[in-house]
């Protein structure tokens, strides 16, 4: 069975952290380690982290499914690819134990062709084993753009368009009534100041300024520049006061009270300097927090993630800045929320308009929800 370990400090050219992926008998594969640094490498195509993982995870699953079938990575064809991808639309997930989703299933299978086509640049097999086609696909951009042809491949499935949707007034009393402190926390920070899983695991207590030093009506939003982003594109996101003072209390009374009893078991503990940290006084990882909120949305018998927090937000904020374009014309409500969402082209910030109109009535309570009390008070 193949293994997935991490490289640590001192392997030269090596990031710390980079995917190995090992066969059963703990010998290196080779060409999934060159395809991985490339990805991972300043003198390569340098990729985030995240992505690198996530490569990692998808071309892992297929040398595992490859060593399992005593498959040659070199010698398979169409009919092979098109088996992996179809096992993934029979079988459950093992990791979840539900249905993969398309979306999943798409992103592996291209990240299997991609490495293929990788390897025929460098040589290391003489053709491809699947067959390219042309299709017709929309291009959004900030400049204009039309259709154009993309080349694609047999095994992408069609995967109609969903878009995100916001989580209702109703919904999001009863998910709030099912986290605890931390995840509460966390959540707050993601509705009403639009942060990611990894920017909000990757606050250090240092970045929250002291809520007592501030003025409502002088500062109604503070401004704090995030450390971790995704694609480290610099990012500064806008708590409301309000929130900066939860988030004091919590590092003063429910963190101080987790590290109290954390130095009471291991008196060599050392409490890490990230914001968030779980029970046992360890920071709170990206896992951990999507596991918290899978258990938070399944006990309040919603369907969702942390990442639909972030989306409400985004609708909200752009109805809210629709109304005030009506009175302000100079205002683009569209380009404030790419630079609120730290997104990198307007093209995904834009799928956001069509959200606000198909969910215009739901987004009416949410924007009262969310801008009339804000946030409920803990209890």
């Amino acid at each position: 069975m193949a293994s997935i370990i991490r490289a640590i400090a001192g392997a030269p050219g090596i990031p710390v952290g980079f995917p190995i992926l090992f066969d059963a008998r703990m010998a290196i594969i080779e060409p999934a380690f060159a395809w991985l640094l490339e990805h991972a490498s300043s003198r390569g195509r340098r990729c985030a982290p995240d992505t690198v993982r996530t490569y990692a995870e998808h071309i892992y699953d297929w040398f595992d499914t490859l060593e399992q079938s005593n498959l040659d990575w070199r010698a398979v064809d169409e009919d092979i690819i098109g088996a992996y991808r179809d096992r993934m639309i029979e079988n459950l997930s093992a990791h979840t134990g539900r249905a993969y989703e398309r979306t999943t299933i798409n992103a592996r299978v291209m990240s299997v062709c991609r490495f293929y086509e990788w390897a025929l640049e460098e040589g290391l097999i003489a053709q491809l084993p699947f067959r390219r086609r042309e299709r017709v696909v929309p291009v959004f951009k900030e400049d204009g753009g039309g259709p154009r042809l993309a080349a694609s491949n047999t095994f992408v499935l069609s995967n109609p368009e969903k878009l995100p949707r916001p989580l209702r007034a109703a919904e999001l009393d009863r998910l709030f009534a099912h986290l605890g402190p931390i995840p509460r926390l966390a959540a707050e920070w993601a509705l009403t100041a639009g942060l990611r899983r990894k920017e909000i695991c990757g606050m250090t207590l240092d970045m929250v300024p002291d809520s007592h030093q501030l003025s409502g009506e002088d500062q109604p939003l503070v401004g704090i520049p995030l450390r971790i982003t995704k694609g480290n594109r610099p990012r500064t996101v806008y708590p409301p006061i309000r929130l900066i003072d939860r988030t004091d209390w919590y590092a003063g009374e429910d963190r101080a009270r987790i590290i109290r009893r954390a130095r009471a078991r291991d008196r060599h503990f050392r409490s890490p300097t990230n914001l968030l940290l779980t029970s046992y006084g360890t920071a709170l990882s990206g896992k951990r927090l999507t596991a918290l909120f899978a258990k938070g949305f399944a006990d309040a018998g919603l369907k969702g993630s942390f990442h639909w927090l972030r989306h409400t937000f985004a609708m909200v904020m752009l109805a809210r800045l629709q109304q005030q374009a009506r009175s302000n014309p100079d205002l683009n409500p569209l380009k404030i929320l790419q630079v609120l969402m730290g997104h990198r082209s307007i093209a995904t910030t834009a799928i956001y308009l069509r959200c606000v109109e198909v969910h215009d009535h739901d987004l009416s309570e949410s924007l009262a929800w969310l801008y009339g009390e804000l946030i409920p008070d803990a209890k």
